[in-house]
């Protein structure tokens, strides 16, 4: 398989960038998109050329560290599906794409593809914690927590902070992931002594990074990898105003 790739190249933050136009051949479609580009940058090192810079850890879908635009689509086109887990047998030979890194004010360039996701972390520093003491694991149901409660803490605390939901979002917002982040401790037993100061200072830290507000678009779901739902952000915005009458 032949590709035709147009790759974002910017040296650094703050510095102009543009697309460079690389050819990606003898891709087998067995290759993950991350090890093709892994044979593109061996190729471009060889030549004695700057590597396309992009980020990745695990490379199975589960740290969050990997993730940037496939011809305008968070992932690429796959739905529940990280780049690092997209493969080339998706494409077509003698396809083109284009690939840029997440958009955002909260999310700068560092280099080609990677960004500074590091604002996420800060919205997590602000309340998304408990600090009551726990003690030991408990033993088992020896604290009673309703079926449906767990299992939706359990769908919401999958996020893997990936960005996605920001990229994708026309106002890079990062509601979804602040959402899934208050509810996963909001609806555990653990979580209530916290759970208005949380989501008060986890959505004004989301303000202070100069995120999008939500607009209910819902291109954040379709764009997530862990398929989290809008209603997490329903949840959030009703606890925000519950927060609001309690001062």
């Amino acid at each position: 398989m032949k590709l035709t790739l147009n790759v974002w190249r910017q040296p650094a933050t703050g510095l102009a960038g543009r697309f460079e136009r690389y050819i990606a051949e003898d891709v087998d479609e067995n290759m993950s998109f991350l090890e093709m580009l892994d044979a593109v940058n061996e190729r471009l090192m060889r030549e004695g050329k700057d590597p396309i810079a992009f980020d990745h850890d695990c490379r199975e879908g589960i740290c969050g560290s990997c993730g940037f635009m496939i011809n305008g689509e968070a992932h690429g086109p796959l739905p529940e599906t990280t780049v690092c887990q997209l493969h080339m047998r998706n494409y077509r030979d003698g396809q083109e794409l284009w690939l840029e890194p997440w958009r955002a004010r909260a999310f700068p360039v560092i280099k080609d593809l990677v960004v500074d996701r590091s604002s996420l972390d800060r919205i997590i520093q602000a309340g998304g914690y408990v600090t009551v003491r726990t003690g030991s694991a408990p033993d088992a149901n020896a604290i009673p927590v309703p079926k449906s409660n767990a299992e939706r803490a359990m769908d919401a605390a999958v996020c893997i902070g990936c960005g996605a939901c920001v990229a994708a979002c026309p106002n890079a917002s990062a509601m979804l992931f602040t959402s899934a982040k208050v509810s996963h401790l909001g609806l555990l037993p653990q979580g209530q002594p916290e759970r208005m100061e949380r989501v008060r200072d986890m959505v004004a830290a989301m303000d202070e990074e100069h995120f999008g507000h939500c607009t209910n678009h819902g291109a954040c779901q379709n764009a997530c990898p862990k398929d989290i739902s809008v209603d997490y952000i329903a949840f959030l915005n009703r606890d925000l105003l519950r927060s609001a009458v309690r001062e």
